[in-house]
């Protein structure tokens, strides 16, 4: 064993280098938004039940983005396994072409039909709700193009296996959004506006500063010249050969979410506020494990790039097993401060109820079937077995979140907590069907480059 260690790719020095700020970046992103809604929580039910709303939409959209970037990370990984520099330059200068173009595109379009998306994914709902939702949604959607860039540059900065700078970068960037905040709605009273507007800042300053450090010469991938960037179709198409069956599965995972939401609009607003509160505190127990399976597309992209296949077997496994302790630590953490969340939110007291309860089972059984549902996945894409993970996810999302979740929600009258039965019978049927693809090792058999 001693002899194997010594001869991986990535020993755990190197792991521990790769994923703790990785992990720790997941978690200070997912903060971003999550400082809208707490911000805007004590302007009263309906800013919060409007930023939880638009959030899911925002959702929708990062993710497509973040597949984008994951396309250009796994094959930039592959030619760095494969000591080609100059390939992998040329698809990272090739992935910040497209998703420029595609997120400029995407903005355009939720800006000019800022009212229309709103009414046509929400239906009708209190007039107060909508119009704090339009002006959130209008601001966010100015911010696409940013956070594209920024994922962009992230992704190619953790294929060279750097992920503290990304890290050091959301920091900085949560500070930005926190003290804006308390500016803009607190001190300015500008209300759920003034909080989408410090968020659009902070996206600003991290896109800002990620493409200046990747001017650097002395990095393995180093872009500039913007302007001189042509598309090259046969680059491009490998890129999106991984990130369209992954942002088809992130996107219909979020357009999932948006059909479940659209049930809980019609619940009214406690309902809709604890949902919302819910689902932040949800994201966050699983954010850091996220962050791991983020990591092991590097790690398997460049060691089958390499040519290692066991070795990328064995990243599957230890990566899992490191998921599963961060999963049942982070799970207790955020049971333990669900009632103090809650309280210094300024929920009231019949949404606090229900977020409680539903954070109480999201304890018990986020464990157990959490991990293998979604860690394995990465490293399938990582290896080019994308459509696989695809159809499985969009499936289940579809069987077991939304039409489980109208049938508990609508037919039997169940409440919010429909909503998560629906997730958990996702999250287990996903976990039985790659645990047996993973066992199986047909994951193995595609090329990526």
């Amino acid at each position: 064993m001693k002899n194997r260690t010594q001869t991986l790719l990535f020993d755990n020095r190197k792991l521990a280098a790769l994923l703790i700020p990785l992990a720790l970046d997941q978690l200070l992103n997912s903060f971003m938004g999550s400082v809208d809604t707490f911000v805007v929580s004590n302007l009263g039910s309906a800013a919060i039940s409007a930023v939880s709303l638009v959030d899911s939409i925002n959702m929708l959209i990062v993710q497509a983005f973040f597949a984008l970037a994951s396309g250009g990370t796994v094959v930039c990984s592959h030619y760095l396994g494969l000591r080609n520099r100059e390939h992998a330059n040329g698809a990272a200068r090739q992935l910040v072409f497209i998703t420029l173009f595609l997120s400029v595109v995407i903005t355009v379009l939720c800006l000019v039909f800022n009212h229309q998306i709103l009414r046509v994914i929400f239906g009708e709902v209190e007039p107060e709700v909508m119009e704090n939702a339009r002006q959130y949604f209008f601001i966010s959607a100015v911010s696409y193009p940013f956070i594209a860039l920024y994922d962009d540059g992230a992704s190619i900065l953790r294929a060279q296996e750097n992920s503290r700078f990304p890290m050091m970068i959301s920091v900085a960037a949560n500070g930005v959004n926190l003290v804006l905040n308390l500016l803009f709605v607190w001190k300015l009273h500008l209300g759920v506006p003034g909080s989408a507007f410090a968020t659009l800042l902070a996206r600003i300053f991290s896109m800002i500063v990620v493409m200046i450090r990747l001017r650097r010469k002395d990095l393995e991938i180093v872009l500039k010249d913007y302007l001189s960037i042509r598309p090259d179709w046969r680059v491009i198409r490998r890129i999106l050969n991984i990130g369209i069956p992954s942002g088809v599965e992130n996107g219909m995972f979020q357009f999932g979410k948006l059909a479940i939401q659209s049930t809980v609009s019609l619940m009214g607003t406690a309902a809709i506020a604890a949902q919302g509160m819910t689902n932040i505190i949800e994201n966050l127990n699983g954010i850091l494990a996220l962050g791991v399976g983020v990591g092991l597309m590097t790690i398997v992209g460049e060691t089958l790039g390499a040519g290692r296949k066991e070795e990328a077997v064995y990243y599957v496994k230890k990566l899992c097993i490191i998921s599963e302790v961060i999963i049942i630590a982070s799970c207790l953490v955020m049971y333990a401060f669900v009632r103090p969340i809650t309280y210094f939110g300024g929920m009231e007291s019949e949404s606090a109820k229900m977020c409680i309860y539903m954070v109480t089972w999201i304890t018990v059984v986020k464990p157990v079937v959490w991990v293998m549902s979604f860690i394995p996945a990465y490293g399938f894409r990582a290896a080019g077995d994308v459509k696989f993970t695809m159809i499985v996810s969009v499936v289940s999302m579809w069987v077991c979140r939304v039409t489980f979740v109208i049938i508990l929600a609508r037919v039997f009258g169940m409440g919010p907590m429909a909503v998560w039965i629906g997730m958990f019978t996702d999250w287990t049927v996903r976990c039985i069907i790659y645990t047996a693809r993973f066992r199986s090792r047909r994951w193995l058999d595609h090329r990526v480059i």
